[in-house]
C-alpha cells in the first residue's frame, strides 16, 4: 500500500550506469562538431534524453559527459561517488537516493545505510561549482551538512526529504556558512530537533533566500530572527513555516512578503480579535501571486473565509493536515477555479468529493489520505471516510485527471471501470483500500476485473500501486496490457507464484517493483532472473522466500546485489524475510550492517 507521508517533490529519472554506455558505444563518428553538439545538448534537460545520446557513439558520450550540469542517482549504492566524479566532471546539481521506499513503512531497520559523507568527500574533491544537492532518504549526519556548509563556496540550494541521522545543529551549519543560500527545504524528516535557534544563525547581510520549509518541525523557531529574514529576503518565493506559527506571526509575515508564490501556514486556529481577523484578511487579500496553499494545520471554519481572496491563481492545493469537513471544503474550493492538484483528508467524505468534480475542471492530480489508518475497521465520529462513489464523482468531473492516491474503505470493481473509462490518460493510478484483501463490497468477487480494467484502459500508465482481494488474474492483466508500467506495489494480494512470473514475462518497462506480505516464492522470484539487470530495484518482504532461493539468484546474476536483511538473532537460516535487490556496478557495499547478508 501507498505511503501516507505527504511527498510535493516530483519524480525524476535515473542515469544510465558507465558500463552499460562503455559496451553499446561502439563508433566515434558524431556527424556534428563537438561545440555545435555541446549547444545543442544544453537545451537537452530530462535525464532520460541525456541517457539516449550518450549511447549514441563514443563522441556523443564524451560530449555529454563533459557538458552534463544535473545527475540523478536513483540508489547510492548503484555507483560508487569516485566513479561518478571521474565519468561526470562538471556537475553542479545532484539529487541522490539512498534506502528503499519502504522505508517509509519503517521495514528497513535503522542503520541500514545510506550514508551520505562518502559522497560529500568525493563531490568536494571534483565539484568545486557544486550548488544543489538534493537528497531522499538518505542518512545525514550533522558533520556532513558541516562539512557541505564549508566545502563548496557556491552552494546555493539544499533539500531533504525523509531523511535521517542530523539534527537541527546541523541545518544551523548551513544557515551560518552558505552565503549564497537560495534554498533550504526540509521535509518529512527524522530529524533531532533541538529548537529554533538555528533561524538566527543566518547572517545579518543575508539577502538571497528564495525558498524556506521548516513546515514539519516540532519545536518553536525564533520568530523574531524568521521575520528580520523575510524582512531582508526581497527574493523569497516559497515559504513554509511550521504549525507552532500563530495566525497573527502568519499575518506580519505575509504583509512583509506579499510576493510569495508558495505558502505554508502554521496552526489556523486561534482566539483572534475582529480588528486582528480583518488584518489577516487584509494580508492575504494582497498576496495576488499564489499558487500554492498547505498547511492549515487544524483549520477552524471560522477563519477560512480570510483565504478566499487569495485562492483565484492557486494550482495547488494541499490539506492533508487540515481534517476538514464536506461543507467547508465546497466553500473553499469554489474560490479555486485554476486547480491542478489537490490533498485532502477523507473526513472530506464522497460529498466532498462531489464538491470538487463541481468546482475543480482542470484538476489533474487528487491524493486522498485516511485522518487515520491506524484501524480500518474504526469509524471515527460520523466520519466514514470516502468510497467509490466518491471515485466516480470526480471521475466524471475532472476529465483531465491523471494522477491518482485514493485510501478508501471499501470499492467495487464496475466503480474502477467507471473512473478509468471517465479518465483514461492516467500515468499514475494508486488505489488503496484500508483493510487488507477486501473483495468488492457489492459482489464479493475478487478485484481482478477493477486494476484489469485500469491497464487495459490506460495506456500511459507508468505507476500502479494495487489493493484489495486480487488472484493470479489481476497479475495476468497486468503482465499483459500494462505495457509503460514502471513501477509497481503491491500488498497483501495474490494468489500464488503464478502472480509474479506473469509481471516478470510482461512488463516491459519495469524499473521497481515493490512486495510486501504476498504469497510468493523461490519459484516467483527466479522467474525474474533475465529482468533483475534491466530493473533499478526489486524489494520484497513477508513472502516465502528461502536463503537458498535468493542465493540462486546471486550466482547467476553476479551484477546483482542480493542483500537479505535479518534484524534478529535467528537459528532459522531458512527463510529469507526482507529481501533487496539492485543492480550495481561496484559491487557488493562495504558499509553493509552486520544484519544484512549479501549473498554471492
Amino acid at each position: 500500500m501507498a505511503s501516507k507521508k505527504r511527498k510535493e517533490s516530483p519524480e525524476e529519472e535515473e542515469w544510465e550506469e558507465e558500463e552499460g554506455v562503455k559496451r553499446i558505444c561502439s563508433s566515434k563518428d558524431t556527424s556534428f562538431p563537438d561545440e555545435f553538439l555541446k549547444r545543442i545538448l544544453d537545451f537537452v534537460q530530462c535525464h532520460k534524453d541525456r541517457n539516449s545520446v550518450s549511447f549514441v557513439c563514443k563522441g556523443w558520450y564524451e560530449t555529454e559527459r563533459i557538458s552534463r550540469t544535473s545527475l540523478f542517482i536513483g540508489n547510492c549504492y548503484s555507483i560508487s561517488p569516485e566513479r561518478v566524479v571521474k565519468r561526470f566532471p562538471n556537475i553542479r546539481s545532484v539529487t541522490l537516493k539512498g534506502k528503499p521506499r519502504f522505508s517509509d513503512f519503517n521495514l528497513v531497520p535503522p542503520n541500514w545505510g545510506s550514508d551520505l559523507h562518502s559522497w560529500l568527500v568525493a563531490f568536494a574533491s571534483a565539484y568545486h561549482c557544486l550548488e544543489q544537492l538534493k537528497l531522499k532518504r538518505m542518512t545525514v549526519a550533522d558533520e556532513s551538512l558541516e562539512f557541505l556548509a564549508h566545502s563548496f563556496l557556491k552552494f546555493k540550494a539544499i533539500s531533504l526529504v525523509s531523511c535521517d541521522g542530523f539534527s537541527t545543529e546541523g541545518i544551523a551549519s548551513i544557515a551560518t556558512y552558505c552565503r549564497n543560500l537560495t534554498e533550504l527545504d526540509i521535509q518529512e524528516n527524522s530529524i533531532d530537533d533541538l529548537g529554533g535557534s538555528w533561524l538566527s544563525c543566518f547572517p545579518d547581510n543575508y539577502t538571497s533566500l528564495e525558498v524556506l520549509n521548516f513546515a514539519n518541525l516540532q519545536s518553536e523557531v525564533s520568530f523574531d530572527a524568521l521575520e528580520k529574514l523575510v524582512t531582508r529576503c526581497k527574493s523569497l518565493k516559497a515559504l513554509k513555516v511550521n504549525r507552532n506559527i500563530t495566525l497573527e506571526q502568519l499575518q506580519r509575515l505575509l504583509v512583509l512578503a506579499p510576493q510569495l508564490k508558495e505558502l505554508g501556514t502554521g496552526t489556523f486556529s486561534e482566539e483572534l480579535t475582529p480588528d486582528q481577523l480583518t488584518e489577516l484578511e487584509n494580508a492575504f487579500n494582497n498576496c495576488k501571486n499564489l499558487e500554492t496553499l498547505s498547511g492549515l494545520w487544524e483549520a477552524s471554519s471560522l477563519f477560512l473565509p480570510v483565504l478566499y481572496a487569495a485562492c483565484s491563481n492557486l494550482t495547488f492545493l494541499n490539506l492533508s493536515y487540515a481534517p476538514l469537513e464536506s461543507e467547508e471544503l465546497a466553500k473553499f474550493l469554489e474560490h479555486c477555479p485554476n486547480l491542478r492538484r489537490l490533498w485532502v483528508l477523507d473526513t472530506v467524505e464522497d460529498k466532498g468529493l462531489e464538491a470538487v468534480a463541481s468546482n475543480c475542471p482542470l484538476l489533474e492530480e487528487l491524493r486522498v489520505f485516511p485522518a487515520d489508518p491506524s484501524d480500518p475497521d474504526v469509524v471515527l465520529g460520523e466520519n466514514i471516510g470516502v468510497t467509490d462513489a466518491g471515485f466516480i464523482a470526480v471521475s466524471r468531473g475532472c476529465p483531465k485527471l491523471h494522477y491518482v492516491l485514493y485510501f478508501c474503505r471499501q470499492m467495487t470493481n464496475a466503480a474502477v471501470a467507471t473512473v478509468v473509462q471517465n479518465c483514461p490518460d492516467f500515468t499514475h493510478f494508486r488505489l488503496c483500500i484500508l483493510k487488507p484483501c477486501q473483495p468488492d463490497y457489492t459482489t464479493n468477487e475478487p478485484m481482478d476485473e477493477a486494476f484489469g480494467s485500469v491497464v487495459k484502459r490506460c495506456t500511459k500508465l507508468t505507476r500502479l500501486s494495487v489493493s484489495g482481494l486480487l488472484t493470479d488474474l489481476a497479475f495476468e492483466y497486468i503482465g499483459k496490457y500494462a505495457k509503460n508500467l514502471e513501477f509497481l506495489s503491491l500488498a497483501f494480494v495474490g494468489s500464488s507464484d503464478k502472480s509474479m512470473q506473469c509481471l516478470m514475462s510482461g512488463c516491459p518497462k519495469m524499473r521497481k517493483l515493490e512486495i510486501r506480505d504476498c504469497p510468493f516464492g523461490d519459484a516467483a522470484l527466479l522467474s525474474g532472473l533475465d529482468r533483475y539487470e534491466s530493473m533499478r530495484s526489486l524489494w520484497m518482504s513477508g513472502c516465502n522466500l528461502t536463503i537458498d532461493g535468493c542465493r540462486k539468484l546471486a550466482k547467476e546474476k553476479p551484477k546483482l546485489n542480493v542483500e537479505v536483511i535479518k534484524e534478529e538473532e535467528s537459528e532459522d537460516d531458512v527463510q529469507a524475510e526482507k529481501v533487496y535487490i539492485y543492480r550495481t556496478v561496484v559491487g557488493p557495499r562495504k558499509d553493509a550492517p552486520p544484519f544484512v547478508l549479501t549473498l554471492e
